[in-house]
């Protein structure tokens, strides 16, 4: 097994890649009560044109099949539904899906391994008819018609559908209603075949264990399933403009929102994370608490409060987000153009610099303080190819002129979109 130390935060790794193919990584915390297991697959709702390993011709299936099949995977042949009995041991249990990934997870302080019993059983073993196939359609059609109500959501699609021309990013995660009458059990068996494979897969597990006990707990749970060899992802090609630079929509909202998104490049794998860092540092700068921005457009009301300030990544995507309720969201976008400019040619405080980054250094930091955090951050990370520690080491590299650099790559006005939802 392979132990990774970070003395900054003093926290071990271990990881292991089993002959299967599945990555297991273990960070214990001694003394902590709560125990949690993630467990995902690099399978998400970007993925629906593909090659099977071993096929010839490309697999296309349905847009919304990665988060139909998370759904479906708790009901049982046996007539039970595996979130049920997880509920009745006494542990609070979950599953999600993204653009990229889908993980199943479960937190508990007792009964932790007859909850493993269930959540890997459940995991390993997929259960499709006819009949709960299309019953699952009425329940995330619902779900469909819901988030389209849902103004933050819409705001921010919308922000994907400006930015990006043919990247799945800009398609709902769950599908529309008309996609989802398409999936039928055999796509999902197909797609659960391909996808679940250990060789694709990774399990994250934090709390009071002592490594080699917990790996050998989770080996023997684990079917005889072997490795299937490259999946070939298929996705259409993406032009570096932006599809539109404004879209609004109008819904039943109090206040307005918008959403400002900034169309970055695909990254390279040795500098995912520096970018990320620097991204980061320079969206504090510009929209933080502290920010001039922020501080004249509260005062004056344009905005109720600071902006939400994301940079999201993949091999296949990167863009900045950023947020917000405001009536005045036009003044709003055209207040933050002017403050990049300003900071383009002014240059970038060097107090501001070293406050900012010291901040953003404390929160990595903190994060090492809750299980849940570290479990998912190493999960999502892995199936980025990055290992989570790399943060608190790169941030380290990262100086005023390389800031500046990125500023003016990133923060480009042409790659910028507004996207509002206004009260009908």
């Amino acid at each position: 097994m392979q132990i990774i130390e970070n003395l900054k935060v003093k926290e071990k790794l271990y990881i292991e890649k089993l002959e299967n193919g599945l990555t297991i990584m273990i960070i214990p915390k001694k003394g902590i009560l709560k125990k949690y297991v993630i467990w995902g697959t690099h399978y998400g709702s970007n993925d629906s044109k593909f090659i099977v390993p071993g096929d010839k011709e490309p697999t296309e299936v349905p847009d919304g099949v990665a988060h139909f099949l998370e759904h479906k995977m708790f009901e049982q042949e046996n007539g039970k539904n595996s979130l049920d009995v997880l509920t009745s041991l006494g542990v609070e249990a979950n599953a999600y899906t993204t653009n990229t990934h889908t993980a199943y997870l479960y937190e508990c302080t007792d009964n932790f391994y007859e909850a493993l019993d269930e959540f890997m059983d459940y995991v390993q073993h997929p259960y499709y008819t006819d009949e709960n196939v299309e019953k699952e359609k009425g329940i995330i059609g619902q779900e469909i018609m819901m988030y389209d109500d849902y103004p933050e959501w819409k705001v921010y699609l919308n922000t994907l559908i400006g930015m990006y021309h043919n990247n799945p990013i800009k398609i709902d995660i769950p599908g529309t209603i008309e996609t989802i009458s398409h999936i039928d059990k055999e796509i999902l068996y197909k797609c659960y075949n391909t996808f679940y494979n250990p060789g694709n897969m990774a399990m994250v597990i934090c709390g009071d264990f002592e490594p080699n006990q917990i790996l050998e707990e989770i080996k023997k749970r684990l079917i005889d399933k072997k490795t299937n060899g490259e999946i070939k992802r298929i996705y259409p090609e993406e032009p570096n403009t932006i599809a539109k630079s404004r879209i609004e929509q109008k819904m039943e909202v109090s206040q307005s929102l918008y959403s400002i998104g900034i169309k970055d490049r695909l990254l390279e794998q040795n500098e995912k994370v520096k970018r990320h860092i620097a991204v980061e540092i320079l969206l504090n700068i510009l929209v933080g608490k502290s920010s001039k921005f922020y501080k004249e457009l509260y005062s004056d009301g344009t905005i109720f409060g600071t902006p939400s300030a994301d940079y999201e990544f993949s091999d296949k995507y990167a863009h900045v987000l950023i947020s917000g309720q405001s009536n005045y969201p036009d003044k709003v976008f055209e207040t933050f153009k002017n403050e990049v400019e300003e900071l383009k040619e002014n240059g970038i405080s060097e107090a501001d610099f070293e406050r900012i980054k010291k901040k953003i250094y404390g929160e990595y930091v903190k994060e090492y303080n809750d299980i849940v955090d570290i479990s998912r951050m190493f999960l999502s990370d892995y199936f980025k190819g990055i290992n989570s520690f790399d943060y608190l080491e790169e941030i380290d590299l990262i100086n005023i002129e390389y800031l500046s650099q990125i500023l003016n790559e990133v923060f480009d006005e042409e790659k910028m979109v507004i996207s509002i939802v206004n009260n009908k």
